[in-house]
């Protein structure tokens, strides 16, 4: 039985880890990060979906679908971190618990990195722990939902 349906978003240049910067974004592809997250999902009883744009009103659109869909969402917005209020005021607008990842350290990269429109919409960030983070936040996410039944 599944107990939650979870959105994965990840936004612009994900499609190209394994690929982009390997010294910073490690080498794990796009592809293994979401078969991670879905056979963890599956393990602890809820239903992970993934969504990968490099357009920012996709990605909107994708946060505006999951009202009524998702119990919550999940999302590396990558650059759009730094830059878009239409995400931020997206989230806000479907007011799901929702966890922000990201594979480096942020806060240990360019000043410009050091700002998140996203982490105020969050219940939690993590971030540095290369697709680990994905995970962490997956496990978070699911138990704060645990939690509010």
């Amino acid at each position: 039985m599944v107990q939650f349906n979870l959105l994965v978003l990840h936004g612009p240049n994900l499609n190209l880890l394994g690929q982009r910067e390997p010294n910073i974004y490690g080498v794990v592809t796009l592809e293994n990060i979401n078969h991670l997250l879905k056979e963890e999902g599956k393990k602890q009883g809820v239903e992970v979906s993934c969504f990968q744009s490099n357009h920012e009103g996709a990605l909107v659109d994708a946060i505006h679908q999951a009202m009524g869909k998702y119990q919550g969402i999940i999302i590396n917005a990558g650059a759009y971190t730094h830059t878009s209020v239409a995400l931020r005021d997206a989230l806000a607008g479907v007011d799901l618990p929702t966890v922000e990842v990201h594979l480096s350290n942020i806060y240990r990269r360019e000043e410009f990195r050091h700002h998140s429109y996203i982490a105020p919409m969050a219940i939690g960030q993590i971030s540095g722990f290369g697709a680990q983070s994905y995970l962490l936040g997956l496990l978070a996410l699911i138990d704060h939902l645990k939690n509010l039944k």
